[in-house]
Formats: structure tokens, sequence, C-alpha cells
């Protein structure tokens, strides 16, 4: 299988303005198809923002609601995959979600924050309950969290249990947490034998001060593409030969012995 182009968009986009939102991410969607990516993936939140207080029932959708169907267009468009983050209601819930919409439209899946971060997240938002959440992209198997969820090595380890060869991470990371950037997610991708992107807002924002950072991090340690503190696309390659090298010279999978783990449950 050839290399799937990923195009990492870090902004934080123009809170709480879904419409202004939309229009960056349709030039970057263009932006992204025209340096010959497959795949564009936006931060935690995008389409709203993030530090929306009150407005976040307001601005929530469903699933398949206009902005869905927004994004959607986008990506037929330019004939390119695109993650995004926003939140989703559910009748009377709203969710931390991220969807994931094939280059032809179709949503290839949805995914709902399992662990919520902080006072302001546990007052807005119901966790959800599915930890696993997976798409087909390109022959290469696609699978999700968001932000606070990576910092857990067990959801990591879930993914990479299920077959997970790229997990995108939109995220809202903020000072003075950088190191998770930094050091957490690329030894994420190497302990589990995945790539990871993860993408970041930047820049303040309410009380809160992203840190950009954004990255494509290896399954064999390195870190492909990193971005630095402001607004930026940037775009590494998800290779499934290096993913195959890689697994092969690191047998952590293969090596586990899941009888002596009980207790950590």
């Amino acid at each position: 299988m050839p290399p799937l182009r990923t195009a990492l968009l870090q902004s934080s986009g123009r809170p709480g303005s879904v419409a202004e939102n939309l229009k960056v991410l349709d030039e970057a969607a263009a932006r992204a198809a025209a340096a010959g990516a497959g795949l564009l993936i936006g931060p935690e939140m995008f389409l709203t923002g993030y530090a929306i207080g009150d407005q976040v029932p307001v601005l929530a959708e469903p699933a398949d609601g206009p902005a869905a169907r927004s994004v959607a267009e986008i990506a037929r468009r330019h004939g390119i995959a695109v993650m995004y983050g926003y939140p989703e209601r559910d009748g009377e819930k709203i969710f931390n979600s991220a969807q994931l919409i094939g280059p032809d439209g179709e949503s290839l899946t949805n995914y709902r924050k399992t662990h919520l971060f902080g006072c302001f997240e546990q007052q807005w938002f119901t966790p959800g309950e599915q930890p696993v959440v997976q798409a087909e992209l390109g022959g290469i198997r696609i699978g999700m969290l968001i932000c606070y969820d990576v910092e857990f090595p067990e959801n990591v380890r879930a993914h990479a249990l299920a077959g997970t060869d790229l997990l995108l991470v939109p995220t809202a990371q903020m000072h003075p947490f950088q190191f998770v950037a930094e050091s957490v997610v690329p030894v994420r991708a190497f302990e589990s034998q995945m790539y990871i992107a993860y993408v970041n807002r930047t820049g303040p924002e309410g009380e809160f001060e992203f840190v950009g950072l954004s990255c494509l991090a290896s399954p064999d340690g390195t870190t492909r593409v990193r971005a630095g503190r402001g607004e930026e696309l940037v775009v590494g390659e998800v290779d499934p030969a290096l993913l195959s090298a890689s697994r092969e010279a690191n047998p952590y999978l293969r090596d586990r012995r899941p009888g002596l783990y009980g207790s950590l449950i």
C-alpha cells in the first residue's frame, strides 16, 4: 500500500463562529489536497471553539446536522477525508466528539471522548462509553481518541490490540502540559506500535493558553513532522511499510503476558 499523506491543521479557528471555522477548514482542505494529502485532521472542538462556556449547548449539533453536511461537502469538493472536532448533541446529552468524513462525503465513524478533563468539560459534556472506534481509509485502519484520552496508556493499547494503524487525536492541549505533545505522544506511538496524529489548538482562548506542537509520531520512535506554536498546516506520511517493519523489530504486542495483568483491572 502507498503511504497516506496526512495533513495536520493546527489552529484555534474563530471561537464561537461555526461559519468562520468551516471557511478555515475549507481553505485547509484545499491546501492539503494540493499537497497530495488524503486526510486532513483538525483539533478538538474545532467547529465551535473550545472555551465557549454556555455556548456549548447552543452550538452543539447532531452527528448528521448542518455542520456535518457542510464538512461532507468540503471533503467531496476537495477529494480528501476530513476529521473534525465538535460538540455533539444526542437528545438531552452533549458529547465532546470527533467525526471522520471520507473523501466521498460519507461519514466513516464518529467518536465521543471517554475521559473528560477538568471542571469545564465535566460541566458540559457526557463521557462516551465506546473506547475503540475505527474506520478504514486507503487500506489503513484508523482509530480515534480525543486529547486527555491518549494520556491513558490503556486506551492506546486497546487500539493496538484492535489493529489500529493510525490513531487520530484532536486535542486542546494547554500550558503547562506541553510535555504530553513533546514526550508522551511519541512514547505512546512506540510502545503500542502505531502512528499517532496529535493535532492541537494554539494561542490564548478564554482562560486557556494552547501550546500547539502538533505532531505525527511514528512507531519507530521518531516524530515525522512537528508544528511550532502558531497557526500552521503540516503534512507527513503514514507509511504501511515502515509500520510493518517497526512491528517486526519491536515485538511488544507479541511479547505481552496478559495473564499477569489481571490486577490492573
